[in-house]
């Protein structure tokens, strides 16, 4: 997983440095996809309440929400989620073992956590669909062995391999979305005259302008298609790609599925967490640090 180092890190609030997290990203959620495209969908391990071994140790949820328990646990312990750039999918978490590290000072105190729309529309729209081709190959195999009709799609028992990915493709996309906070705070702190009015009117729609561009998100749908594309591809033995692969049937992922998510989920779903946080940046001031800033 991509991280920070806040402690070295000399202007973390960087839009530049902020770009090279972004795209770097990039390639860490298409990578993890295509790990997950291996396996089929598995939709059992999504529903809450469907595994008796879960109900027998008084957890109601689902195998996906017992794996992210699990392991957030953990890395609660290790004092991951005091980290300005983490955020878990899970309530309710230990203590860190380890006393907290200083880091500087970064963010607007808030308790934005956009989580839980993330594991929904991850679990019951991109999932589906980035293993469709899978779901299809288990169920020509259990055709020839005899199994037909309900029983012959989605499932191939992989419950702990794909619940393993799911958490790291989770993680990755939280942090993406959540970054939109940094990107706020920088075009805050660079102009804040220009955010303090529609903060105070409040003026969502207006906020969303100042730190939306269109020509940006644009390049980044194209740049997410080309590396998508490339990253589908087969490679013979000798390392070269195989000419048109990632449109054959052979590719590894759903090249469109992967621009989808961030064109129809991710980009929308930051714009929501930056206008959230913009809303919420005056939060705490003194009236005289208000005006301090609109000036």
């Amino acid at each position: 997983m991509l991280s920070q180092n806040f402690m070295l890190e000399k202007d973390p609030l960087s839009l530049e440095r902020i770009r090279q997290i972004l795209v770097r990203l990039e390639d860490t959620i298409i990578f993890d996809l295509i790990e997950r495209a291996q396996f089929a969908h598995n939709p059992r391990i999504y529903i809450r309440g469907s595994f008796q071994e879960l109900r027998d140790m008084e957890f109601d949820g689902s195998w996906l929400e017992w794996f992210l328990k699990e392991i957030e646990t953990f890395h609660a312990k290790a004092r991951r989620y005091t980290s300005p750039d983490e955020y878990p999918f899970t309530s309710n978490l230990p203590v860190p073992v380890l006393l907290p590290l200083a880091f500087p000072k970064i963010l607007h105190p808030n308790t934005i956590n956009a989580n839980p729309s993330i594991l929904s529309f991850y679990t019951r729209s991109i999932v589906p669909r980035i293993t469709r081709r899978a779901t299809l190959a288990l169920a020509a195999i259990k055709r020839s062995n005899g199994i037909i009709g309900d029983e012959e799609y989605e499932d191939d028992g992989n419950y702990g391999s794909a619940a393993t990915i799911d958490v790291e493709v989770l993680q990755a996309i939280s942090k993406r979305v959540h970054y939109g906070k940094f990107v706020s705070e920088s075009k805050f702190l660079a102009n804040p005259a220009a955010f303090v009015p529609h903060i105070l009117t409040p003026n969502p729609a207006a906020l969303e302008a100042l730190v939306t561009k269109p020509e940006v998100e644009r390049k980044l749908l194209q740049r997410l298609r080309k590396k998508a594309a490339t990253y589908a591809q087969e490679f013979s033995a000798d390392g070269d790609a195989i000419a048109n692969s990632h449109s054959n049937g052979s590719a590894k992922i759903d090249v469109d599925g992967v621009v989808e998510l961030y064109e129809s989920y991710i980009i929308p779903l930051t714009k929501e967490v930056e206008v959230d946080y913009l809303l919420h940046r005056l939060d705490g001031l003194s009236q005289e640090e208000i005006d301090a800033l609109a000036a």
